[in-house]
Order: structure tokens, then sequence, then C-alpha cells
């Protein structure tokens, strides 16, 4: 009896062998069609590849507002969901209690045609109009809390738990939402798909709600992107709220969403993004989180690496004010991936004679988690941009 050849190996083999008899030349050995791990053993050629080619300083586009208008264009295209521009919010207010410094609100929204979104808004005491906060809730492969991650849910009592064990593990206790009221901010978190009201979805379910919505020819991560810009819009356009002075802040995935709709939108005036930026080559290396694919789902926009590296979409943000903090211990991103991120940023802020209006830091010693002083540090930095 022979030994049996994988399937794969055959099938490499065979493709090879036509290649060389229709006169081609086959690349490398057999083995060149083994997969590593979650990588092709090619990985390296496809990251190769990647040029770039409208970042700023590198596209032909030398007029920084051209380029900026052409950067977030080309990342809409890559969203697969409609701006939703003339959808009506049709929001419904439900008081919840006051104490503590500030009214508590539900509010339920059409951010696009598609659905209608719960959210919580926290109101100041005071007379407004008031700077206002968008508050971008984390993955954490955790789903059922999103907006209870960082708003106290008073509304929920099995959400509260939950939701302070959360806070106990990352915030320090806080709920960071209730913070940013006392000191003086509207704030409005919403649940993205798949959280809280929206969900729970299940951590292995995520592959088929992406691959579902692709093959609907539309995006789970673009839904997200474009959710957020509206929620952005409709903040701003609260009469309590100071539309000029409207930040989006969060932390993990959120971060990333926090500078992503940034960059989408002009409602957005300043950001600050706790524990996700990185460039995208040191992002895809052995043994990184992302490689295990299912959460990135909510980040991947397919295509767009093409055309701009992550650290280029944040930058359609400049020269706006944004701070971004990373743990020297996150195991989620490599030192190496924020450095870069962190410099092709600077060079961009610095273009525009506007270096002082981007804060990056690495705090030393700390992991993945946006503790009290860290936080103590993003709300001081807000009361002096905002």
């Amino acid at each position: 009896m022979g030994v049996r050849e994988p399937v794969g190996r055959r099938a490499f083999v065979a493709g090879a062998g036509a290649a060389l008899m229709a006169g081609g030349v086959a690349a490398g050995s057999a083995d060149a069609a083994v997969v590593d791990g979650p990588l092709p053993d090619f990985h390296q050629t496809l990251k190769d590849e990647l040029d770039f080619p409208l970042a700023w300083g590198t596209s032909p586009l030398h007029d920084f507002r051209s380029w900026r208008r052409a950067a977030r264009a080309k990342v809409e295209e890559h969203l697969l969901v409609d701006r939703q521009a003339g959808t009506p919010y049709a929001p419904e207010f439900t008081e919840g209690p006051q104490g503590d410094g500030c009214t508590r609100e539900l509010v339920t929204l059409s951010l696009t045609r598609y659905d209608r979104v719960r959210a919580t808004l926290l109101t100041p005491h005071g007379t407004g109009p008031f700077p206002a906060v968008l508050l971008l809730h984390d993955h954490g492969a955790k789903f059922d809390i999103g907006k209870e991650k960082l708003v106290r849910p008073w509304y929920d009592d099995t959400r509260l738990a939950s939701g302070q064990a959360w806070a106990d593990k990352y915030f320090s206790g806080r709920f960071v939402g209730d913070e940013l009221a006392r000191r003086g901010y509207v704030v409005l978190c919403a649940d993205a798909l798949g959280w809280g009201d929206r969900g729970p979805v299940t951590y292995d379910q995520q592959q088929a709600l992406a691959s579902n919505f692709y093959n609907l020819g539309s995006s789970l991560a673009g839904l997200m992107a474009r959710e957020d810009a509206r929620a952005a819009g409709f903040l701003a356009g609260l009469d309590r709220v100071d539309a000029r002075r409207v930040a989006a802040v969060g932390f993990s995935m959120g971060g990333y969403r926090a500078w992503q709709t940034a960059a989408l939108t002009d409602d957005i005036a300043a950001t600050a993004s706790v524990c996700w930026m990185t460039g995208l080559k040191e992002m895809m290396v052995p043994g990184n989180n992302t490689l295990r694919g299912q959460s990135s789902y909510y980040m991947l926009h397919p295509g767009l690496a093409r055309h701009l590296d992550i650290p280029d979409v944040a930058s359609i943000g400049a020269p706006k004010p944004m701070y971004f903090l990373d743990g020297e211990q996150d195991a989620l991103f490599t030192a190496e991936g924020v450095r870069a991120a962190y410099a092709r940023m600077r060079a961009v802020w610095s273009s525009r004679h506007a270096g002082e209006r981007l804060r990056t830091e690495t705090w030393p010693g700390l992991g993945h988690a946006f503790t009290e002083p860290m936080q103590d540090e993003v709300f001081a930095w807000l009361d002096t941009v905002l």
C-alpha cells in the first residue's frame, strides 16, 4: 500500500506540473502552498507589495484638503454601506433617574434606514450648550453588554452587575461615561451590532455574520463605521450640545472606532483613542491576536490596505486635536507597530504645522486597559482642547 499524499499537496503538485507543461515556471517548492497557521506562507510577499500609495506624502495630491477629500472618499468606497444622510433620526426619549450631577435618558433612533438603535444619553445639570463626547465601547469578546461597559445601566440589574465587573477589570472600577457627565460633558453611547440590545452574538458567530453581510453586498465593519459617524451627527445636532465641541472617545475597539469616526465626519472636533493603534504590517505577524480572525471582522474593510495604512486613515482627521494612548505591555499590538503608527501620524500633523495637536503616549508597565490615571489624563486633555 502506498503512502497517501495530503490532498492540498497533491493539488499543488498537479497545478505546478500543469504550469510547467504549459511552459510556465512554478515558483518555489511544493511547500509554497502550505498554510502557516492562519497565514499563507507567502504572506511576507503580500506585505511587501503594500506600499499605501494614497498616504499623505506618497499620494500625488499635494494640497492637504484635496488629499483629505480623496482619502476619505476611498475609505467610504470600501465601507460598502451608504452614507444614510437622508435617513431621519426620529429620536424617542425616555427619561431616567436624575442624580450624581446629570440627567439620564434612553434614546431610540435610526442611525441607518435598516435598524432602530437604543442608546444612553447623559446630560450634565446646568445651563448648556455643553461640550459632548461620543463614547464608543470595546469588543472584548463580551457581547451581553455594550453601552453598559461605559455607562452605568440604571434600567437593568443584570447588566449593571456585568458592567461593573467589566469596569473593575479594565477601567479601575469606573463607568467612564458617568465620570464624563459629572465633569460637564453630554455623553452618548450606543450598542454596535452584536452587543447588548443588539445581540448577543457569540464569539464563533462573528465570521458567519460578517460573511453574510458580504454575501448581501454590504459590510459589518462598514455598518459600524457608518453608524458611529451618524451618531456623531445626532449628538452634534442636539440643542443641549455645542456642535463645535464634540469629541469621540473609546477604548480598544472603541479606540479604533473613535479615530475612524474622526476620519469620516467633521462633526467630531477631537479624539481620544486608548489601546488601538498600530501599523498594519507590524500587526500582521505570526502570533498576533488579529490573526485569530473573528473579532477582526468588525474592523476589516476589504481592499483598503491596498491604498492606506491604518495610521493613514486616522490621519484623515488631521489637524484635529487627537490623543493616542497605548500600554507598553499591551499584548494585542507590537511595540514596533505602535511606534511606526505614531511616527506616520506625527509626520502628517507636523506637515500641517499642528504637531502640538497630536499627543501620542506609550504608558510604561501597562497592558490593555484604560486605568483611572489614563482616564484623568484624557479628561484633562478634553477640557483643554474643547
